[in-house]
């Protein structure tokens, strides 16, 4: 029983990072909040949205965004003043757009190039007919048999 309820606590931990006081008391501006924070990456924890992280820094921008969302500005607004200010690294899914794109199409163009290599060097490799060894082969083989 202890176990489970470890394990429930673990992963539940997530839920904690938003604390209360920061929770907005509009539920309509809180959804947008968490919409908006669960997108942003902690510049801390690297792979953690800001709204799973309990890092000093992504406390700061949970409130940051909800200083925003309550002064009116939009969800792109806020988007773009947090680009602006840590750059395009705080998004946990980058635009498909300007250099971004050489990241977008690198992995779909190397598996295309490494199955057009394979392909190539598979067809270079020459078939004996029949699955026959040649005379020399043969008796190559027959030397290594009687030894």
């Amino acid at each position: 029983m202890k176990r489970l309820i470890l394990t429930l606590t673990l992963l539940a931990s997530p839920l904690w990072a938003v604390e209360p006081s920061e929770m907005l008391d509009d539920p309509v501006l809180e959804s947008r909040a968490r919409d908006l924070s669960a997108g942003l990456r902690c510049p801390i924890c690297q792979n953690e949205s800001i709204d799973e992280s309990n890092a000093d820094l992504s406390k700061e921008l949970r409130i940051i965004v909800r200083e925003r969302l309550v002064a009116g500005d939009s969800d792109q607004d806020i988007l773009d003043y947090l680009v602006a200010r840590y750059g395009e690294y705080v998004l946990l899914t980058p635009t498909v757009s300007g250099a971004n794109w050489i990241l977008w199409l690198a992995a779909p163009g190397l598996f295309l190039a490494a199955l057009g290599i394979g392909w190539s060097t598979i067809r270079r490799i020459p078939e004996t007919p029949n699955g026959t060894l040649t005379d020399e082969e043969q008796t190559a083989l027959d030397k290594i048999l009687r030894s």
